[in-house]
């Protein structure tokens, strides 16, 4: 059928009717707010106690002096990273490179021993929502009073419980955004800097990391680990059933149902598990982990301490949901059996590496050399006849002081017969200090066939047994 001129031409789709007992399926979920239920237990103190440790690091660790500089501090500026005695420069970026190899190896380690333990304990999105938890717990009440507070209309209570809880968020967001561009720019100096409001990007900085904190640990919260962190998605690939997880014993819980205490459930045909859902009230993520094994379970075990709690509570043993592996629940092994087979092929291959790269980098940092050394030739003049009939190159050193006091430098140069340095050949460094030094070598004119010569630098720090030999040529023109 042709569209007539001047009219758009209109399409009809016609749609069957959807056949009986069918569903619809979105495919698009609407987002649940969790209200994460406070549980005391062995693993809520253990989080508790990693969330101090990771904090205290963390906010003080800037704070602290090594002489007179920052401990820790990668100056971007001046290109040099200062931790502890260690001063580094970009040369030496295959120790950062070394560093997150073994960071990698130790995080698929520890997953393929023990699950998703980084993530539940240690991981800093993980801590920063267990503070804001907190401060919401603390100013808004427990999980039901959160529930209440958020279906009931805009009242004065509401309102200043709902402003405080922000506040405290924005304050401690921005401290940590505060704290965090104190490991770039010296800290001390950083909030002279804000209050002046000098350095724009420091500005950013802060507010761009505390915002982001914000963000993620406010509101965001476990949907940073189910839709945007990677690590969930590809666990899967470094779980294997002997890896210890968060299990819940289906034999032992099933069938589930409500009963009192005084009941002889056993008679009834009925599991230890009471239904009563206080292991999905308590989880982070929001989960059933009577479900079994799901990518979104962070292995932080808050389950494990309220089951254990309702099995106390009702007289039964506990352990219905604990750390296990599959085939340790399947097989009905003791907790030695399961601990047997961690030293499988995996396992073992994953610790033989990571121990090389840490031995590998250990002893790279013991020889490592004080000083640093790049020659870069003098294109201006390549090779030039000087008074007194010698032939010239001209040569730029970059030496670089990598040492925490001033040192003096010799430059020696060898490789052609009378070869000699012709212009000063010591002078000073400051404590971690770089400088560029033009250097000029010498040889009698006709001492040497025409052509690229291969010859060597080598520069003394006096007083000490530090020296660097660096290759490079001489040209004799032809």
């Amino acid at each position: 059928m042709k569209a007539k001129p001047g009219k758009p031409h209109k399409t009809i789709t016609k749609t069957a009717p959807p056949a009986a007992g069918a569903q619809t399926v979105s495919l698009y979920e609407k987002r649940r707010k969790i209200y994460p239920r406070s549980i005391d237990g062995i693993f809520a103190r253990w989080r508790w106690i990693m969330v101090y440790v990771t904090q205290l690091v963390f906010y003080g660790l800037p704070w602290l002096q090594w002489g007179e500089r920052q401990m820790v501090l990668f100056d971007l500026g001046a290109r040099r990273f200062y931790i502890f005695g260690l001063v580094l420069y970009p040369q030496d970026f295959i120790y950062l490179t070394g560093l997150l190899i073994i960071s990698a190896l130790s995080l698929f380690l520890f997953t393929a021993v023990a699950g998703r333990l980084w993530c539940g304990f240690a991981c800093p999105q993980t801590v920063y929502t267990e503070i804001f938890v907190w401060v919401e717990h603390k100013i808004e009440g427990d999980r039901s009073a959160r529930m209440r507070l958020d279906k009931s209309g805009w009242t004065f209570e509401k309102i200043w419980k709902k402003t405080a809880t922000q506040v405290v968020w924005l304050a401690i967001a921005l401290w940590t955004g505060y704290t965090f561009v104190g490991y770039f720019v010296p800290i001390r100096e950083l909030g002279s800097e804000l209050l002046a409001l000098h350095g724009g990007w420091q500005i950013f900085w802060v507010l761009f990391y505390g915002l982001a904190t914000y963000g993620n640990a406010g509101f965001l919260r476990e949907q940073v680990c189910q839709y945007m962190c990677p690590y969930a998605r590809f666990q899967s690939a470094m779980f294997d059933k002997d890896t210890m997880i968060v299990t819940y014993d289906p034999e032992r819980g099933e069938p589930r149902a409500p009963r009192a205490k005084t009941v002889d459930y056993k008679a009834k045909g009925l599991g230890d598990c009471i239904d009563c859902s206080l292991c999905v009230q308590v989880c982070p993520a929001g989960i059933d982990i009577r479900d079994g094994l799901q990518y979104e379970c962070i292995g932080c075990g808050l389950c494990v301490d309220a089951c254990d709690t309702v099995m106390d509570k009702m007289n039964y043993p506990r352990g219905l949901i604990r750390f296990s592996t599959q085939n340790g629940v399947k097989n009905h092994w003791t907790q030695s059996q399961m601990i047997k087979r961690v030293l499988r092929p995996r396992v073992l291959v994953y610790s033989a590496l990571l121990l090389l790269l840490c031995i590998g980098m250990m002893a790279s940092l013991v020889v490592r050399s004080p000083m640093k050394v790049d020659i870069v030739r003098d294109r201006a003049a390549l090779s030039r006849i000087v008074a007194g009939g010698k032939l010239e190159n001209v040569y730029r050193l970059q030496i670089m002081n990598a040492t925490e006091r001033a040192q003096r430098y010799h430059i020696a140069a060898r490789g052609l017969p009378e070869l000699e340095v012709a212009t000063e050949q010591e002078f000073d460094l400051g404590p971690a200090e770089s400088r560029w030094v033009s250097v000029r070598l010498h040889i009698p004119y006709g001492s040497a066939q025409p052509g690229s010569h291969t010859i060597y630098f080598d520069i003394q720090a006096l007083g000490s047994k530090a020296q660097v030999s660096e290759k490079s040529v001489f040209l004799v023109p032809r």
